[in-house]
C-alpha cells in the first residue's frame, strides 16, 4: 500500500504547517491527485484518518480532487483525455503524445483554526 507512505508525508507537512502558522488544528485539507499516480482515493482517506490521529490534523475533512490524464499531441496539437494507456492521438493517429496532466500529487489548500502555535 503505497498510499500509507504518501499520507505519512502529508500528515508531517500538515503538522509543520499548523505549527508554523499557529493553528490550533487543521479543519480541512484539499489534495490534488492525478489519476496516473495509481493511488486509490479511498485508501488515502483511510490512511489519513489513521495517521492523523493524535495530530493537529485529526478529524480534518480531506477533499481529494482527482485529476484525469491529459495528453497533448506534438504532431497536430490536439489535447485529449486518453482512455487507458493508449496514447495515440485520436485526430491524426500519431503516437507522439506528451502527458500534460494526471500526475499531480500535492496539497492544494489547508484550512485551520487559529490558536497557539
Amino acid at each position: 500500500m503505497h498510499e500509507l507512505s504518501v499520507v505519512e508525508g502529508m500528515v508531517h507537512i500538515l503538522t509543520r504547517t499548523a505549527r508554523e502558522n499557529a493553528l490550533k488544528r487543521i479543519v480541512a485539507v484539499r489534495l490534488k491527485l492525478g489519476r496516473l499516480r495509481g493511488f486509490d482515493p479511498r485508501q488515502i482517506v483511510l490512511c489519513f484518518e489513521m495517521l492523523s490521529e493524535g495530530t493537529r490534523a485529526q478529524g480534518a475533512r480531506l477533499e481529494i480532487n482527482v485529476v484525469p490524464p491529459r495528453c497533448h499531441c506534438r504532431s497536430c496539437g490536439r489535447i485529449w483525455e486518453p482512455d487507458g494507456f493508449l496514447l495515440t492521438c485520436p485526430t491524426c493517429g500519431e503516437n507522439n503524445a506528451e502527458i500534460e496532466g494526471g500526475r499531480e500529487l500535492y496539497i492544494e489548500n489547508v484550512e485551520g483554526e487559529p490558536g497557539s502555535g
